[in-house]
């Protein structure tokens, strides 16, 4: 990748600034729209971290320089116009400043989500109770417990799936199954291991 060419290609606006929209490469969430300057987007391809251009400041920011929630570059495309960038993520923390994990909460219409989402929008759930915990969450009481109770519970479940299996029963099969799956995803996420680092590794697999 040359850096030159990708900036020689920008279509930038009479401010310099082309409009950059944010995506969350693990669970395709869009977290935020900010503007990019040239220098911004040589310092973010070089370095592998998103940095900005404000335009109520009028200056280059780095992404979570003092609050620690960084955003790690995982991709970079422009448009076919060549006057907007669309990057991909690993969001540190939270993405928003009010402290919410994406920018674009203010709901209208609710989407109606693909229920092949629907392990992405859990993860993500449990990864937003884990950064802003909420009174009275099951989930929060997991993470508050520890490492040693998340796994009580992973083994736990593994043995109730393995006992709704041996009764053949595939009502009881599918709900414990769904606990396993739960309780695995508090574990993921606990541990820093995104959907993402599982799909590489599946990959690997196949034949």
């Amino acid at each position: 990748m040359n850096v030159d060419n990708v900036v020689k290609e920008m279509k930038f606006d009479n401010k310099g600034l082309v409009p950059v929209v944010v995506q969350d490469v693990n669970t395709n969430k869009v977290l935020m729209l900010a503007y990019m300057n040239e220098e911004s987007i040589r310092k973010t391809l070089d370095e592998k971290v998103a940095y900005y251009y404000s335009r109520s400041r009028q200056e280059l920011w780095k992404k979570g320089e003092t609050s620690g929630n960084i955003q790690k570059l995982k991709g970079f495309y422009y448009d076919c116009d060549k006057d907007t960038i669309l990057i991909y993520v690993e969001q540190i923390g939270v993405a928003c400043h009010t402290g919410s994990y994406t920018c674009f909460f203010n709901e209208v219409i609710k989407n109606e989500k693909s229920k092949n989402e629907v392990l992405k929008d859990l993860y993500s759930l449990i990864k937003e109770r884990k950064n802003n915990p909420k009174e009275g969450s099951y989930t929060n009481y997991l993470f508050e417990k520890g490492l040693d109770k998340i796994l009580k519970k992973v083994g736990e479940e593994t043995s109730e799936v393995i006992i709704g299996a041996k009764n053949q029963n595939k009502e009881e099969l599918v709900y414990e199954i769904s606990d396993l799956i739960y309780h695995m995803l508090v574990l993921m996420v606990n541990e820093e291991v995104t959907i993402e680092d599982i799909k590489n590794e599946l990959e690997k697999r196949k034949e």
